[in-house]
């Protein structure tokens, strides 16, 4: 299999309500994937992920370039597609990609989401809608 369709091994939730999940890649890093829930609306939530090594001294979802993005980013789709068959009633997703230091954040879209668009489609299917504002995406489930 090559690195541009690989998936991780994925530790999931002992608990599927749970919205926690980690892997490792093979240069030895442990991301996290997070998925929190708005207090105003339990059907909307919010995904976050990065690095969670004890090397990057508790900054939190650093992101590195180790040659492993496409492993790391089919694993984390992998995992957005679990947790959307885990909890079928969430209707809202989004995304914040925080810039890298020193990239120019009134910039339309870093890299970061300029990854994170060309994966949407491969995550949600055509029953998702995508509003993309800057860095900052918002997949709704449509009407039907």
């Amino acid at each position: 299999m090559s690195d541009y369709s690989k998936i991780l091994p994925i530790e999931y939730p002992p608990i599927k309500s749970a919205g926690l999940y980690y892997f490792d890649t093979p240069s030895g890093l442990r991301y996290e994937v997070r998925f929190g829930r708005r207090q105003d609306n339990i059907l909307h939530a919010s995904i976050v992920f990065g690095v969670v090594n004890d090397e990057f001294e508790g900054e939190e979802y650093v992101t590195t370039n180790r040659g492993e993005v496409f492993q790391v980013m089919n694993t984390i789709s992998e995992i957005i597609k679990d947790f959307i068959n885990q909890h079928p009633k969430v209707c809202i997703y989004e995304f914040n990609a925080v810039g890298r230091e020193g990239e120019n954040e009134t910039k339309a879209s870093n890299g970061r989401m300029i990854l994170y668009k060309r994966y949407l489609p491969r995550i949600y299917d055509k029953t998702w809608q995508f509003k993309i504002d800057g860095n900052y995406a918002l997949v709704t489930k449509k009407e039907n």
